[in-house]
C-alpha cells in the first residue's frame, strides 16, 4: 500500500527517508545559542533519557561526579546513573542553571541524593573546589565523569582568538586535570574515572582545530593515567562521541549552515541522542567493567576511528 501524503512525519530524531525519500533525515533547526546553550531550548528536543531510560541497579550504592551534567551527554550520564542506583553530584556553568535543575529533579525523582555545583571550570580554584564539594556533599566518590567541554567551530586557524584557544584548552584539559588531582586521594580501589574524548581524537575535523586537540588530549589522558592508577585498582577509560545532537552543537560548535543536516553524513544516517550513549558511561562506571582500564570506546554511528 502507498504511504498517504497526509501521514504524519517521523520524529526529526529518526529516520524517515526509507519511507520518504524527499524527507531530510535531520531536519534540526538552524537557530543558535550564546555558548554555553541550554536543551530546553533546542528545536527539537534532544532525548536524554528523560522518559526512555530504564536502569537495572548495576550503580547500587555508588556516587558520581559529572561534570557538564546539566545537558548533552553530560545529562544523559546523571540521568542514567541514577536509575541505575547512584547518587550524583552535576556541576555545570552557573548560566546553565534552568537545565541543571531539571536534572537534579530527575536524579530526586529516583530517590537518589542529588547535588548542584555551578561553576566555571576553567578556572583552578572553582574546579578545584567542585571537586571537594561533590566528596563532601555525597560523603565520598566512586565514579569521575569528566566530560564538561568547550567547542567554537572556525574556518580557518587565523579566526581563532588567543581568547577562544585558552577557554577550550583550560575548560577540556585543565579542568580535567584539577578536579581530577582534587579528587584522586579520596578514590579506593575499584573506582571509575571516565573522560569524554571524541571521534575528533582520530579524525580531527578541518574547523575544530583548537577543540580536536583538547579531545586527543584526552584520549591520552585516559591511556596515561590507567597506567598509572591500575596498581591502586582505579581504571581510567575513555568515550569518544561522534555526531550527537546537545547545546555544544548549537552554540558556536557547529556552523549555522550545517546544523539543519547535522550528523547525515554518518553511516547511520542521523546524528545520536545523548541517551544512546549512556550505556557506555554506565558499563564503564559499574563493575561489571573490572577488566577494562586505559581504553578508548567509541559512539560514532558508524564512522569508526581508524
Amino acid at each position: 500500500m502507498s504511504k498517504d501524503k497526509t501521514d504524519p512525519v517521523l520524529p526529526p530524531h529518526r529516520s524517515g527517508a526509507i519511507e520518504n525519500p524527499d524527507l531530510p533525515l535531520n531536519p534540526y533547526s538552524d537557530k543558535q545559542q550564546s555558548w554555553p546553550g541550554l536543551a530546553e531550548k533546542m528545536d527539537p528536543q534532544p532525548d536524554h533519557g528523560e522518559e526512555s531510560y530504564k536502569g537495572r541497579d548495576r550503580l547500587a550504592g555508588k556516587r558520581a561526579l559529572v561534570t557538564g551534567g546539566d545537558s548533552g551527554i553530560g545529562r544523559a550520564t546523571a540521568i542514567a546513573f541514577a536509575r541505575e542506583g547512584a547518587d550524583v553530584a552535576i556541576a555545570y556553568h552557573p548560566n546553565d542553571e534552568s537545565d541543571a535543575r531539571t536534572v537534579v529533579r530527575l536524579i530526586e525523582a529516583e530517590g537518589r541524593k542529588a547535588v548542584a555545583l555551578p561553576a566555571d571550570l576553567s578556572v583552578e580554584d572553582a574546579a578545584r573546589k567542585v571537586a571537594d564539594d561533590a566528596v563532601k556533599q555525597l560523603g565520598g566518590l566512586e565514579v569521575l565523569v569528566l566530560n564538561a567541554g568547550m567547542q567554537q567551530a572556525q574556518k580557518s586557524i587565523a579566526d581563532i582568538t588567543s581568547k577562544q584557544f585558552d577557554d577550550t584548552m583550560k575548560t577540556n584539559i585543565y579542568a580535567h586535570f584539577w578536579i581530577t588531582q582534587q579528587v584522586l586521594p579520596h578514590l579506593k580501589k575499584g573506582a571509575s574515572i571516565i573522560i569524554t574524548s571524541s571521534v575528533n581524537a582520530y579524525s580531527p575535523s578541518k574547523e575544530l582545530f583548537d577543540y580536536a586537540q583538547t579531545k586527543a588530549a584526552n584520549k591520552a589522558f585516559a591511556q596515561a593515567l590507567a597506567k598509572q592508577l591500575a596498581a591502586d585498582g582505579i581504571r581510567v577509560n575513555a568515550v569518544a562521541p561522534g555526531p550527537f545532537w546537545t547545546p555544544i552543537q548549537v552554540s558556536g560548535g557547529q556552523p549555522k549552515k550545517d546544523l539543519p543536516q547535522f550528523g547525515s553524513d554518518s553511516p547511520l544516517g542521523r546524528a545520536g541522542q545523548p541517551v544512546e550513549i549512556a550505556p557506555i558511561y554506565v558499563l564503564l562506571a559499574s563493575d561489571e567493567a573490572s577488566y577494562i582500564t586505559g581504553e578508548c570506546y567509541a559512539a560514532t554511528g558508524g564512522s569508526g576511528t581508524g
